[in-house]
């Protein structure tokens, strides 16, 4: 069953702790909170130098999530397909440099996930509001398949979909609440995985909105 407001509440007050999803899978619960004011004044200097965007799909149809790129490289979304580059295409600008501080919190969550000397040149920033959803997919287009997936969760609570290596395994929910870093790699690596739609709430931080980095190794 779903958590509810009042779960997801009683998490946010508890201390650190770490949930192993299966093998190469973990759930560092409330790993980037001590970080959360340097994280959130280098997010508004990356947000700064480039926009939010909903991007389109290949299909043509408009993404519901809203998101944008720091790093070396970005990911980006088209009628030509998903693809990693490294030129913003609505500026014709590289993307905004990876903040330190979203680095290093990269490299501790990927070695707290036993995936020592992790280093990304992308990370994908979104940003989801009530209704916005992601569906069951894998994170494939990356060519360092080796290194793994660092996800942290900032703002409203979500309940994330961890399923199989096929679309059609079965999935479990995980809740995550504000703070929670997912570290996937390895055995997991392309493990199929989404987001429920987001329900209304009210951060002290991000407001309406939940906010998601995800860190990978494009290259």
């Amino acid at each position: 069953m779903t958590p509810d407001l009042f779960e997801f509440e009683e998490r946010e007050q508890q201390q650190a702790w770490r949930e192993q999803l299966c093998p190469g899978a973990v759930v560092l619960h409330g790993f980037a909170v001590q970080d959360e004011a340097a994280v959130f004044a280098a997010l508004l200097g990356v947000t700064s130098e480039a926009p939010f965007r909903h991007l389109i799909t290949p299909g043509g149809f408009r993404m519901s999530v809203a998101m944008l790129n720091c790093g070396a490289y970005g990911w980006v979304s088209d009628r030509n397909g998903y693809r990693y580059d490294a030129i913003d295409p609505e500026s014709g600008k590289p993307w905004p440099r990876m903040p330190d501080v979203f680095l290093k919190l990269a490299r501790d969550a990927a070695a707290s996930g036993e995936f020592e000397g992790f280093e990304p040149d992308a990370c994908l920033i979104n940003r989801y509001e009530p209704g916005a959803r992601l569906s069951l997919h894998q994170d494939k287009d990356e060519r360092g398949l080796d290194a793994p997936i660092v996800s942290v969760s900032l703002g409203l609570p979500a309940v994330f979909l961890w399923g199989g290596l096929r679309r059609e395994d079965k999935s479990v929910r995980v809740p995550l609440m504000h703070g929670d870093v997912m570290v996937w790699g390895g055995p997991a690596r392309l493990r199929y995985h989404g987001v429920l739609p987001l329900k209304e709430g009210n951060h002290h931080l991000t407001g309406g909105y939940r906010i998601n980095l995800t860190f990978r190794k494009a290259t």
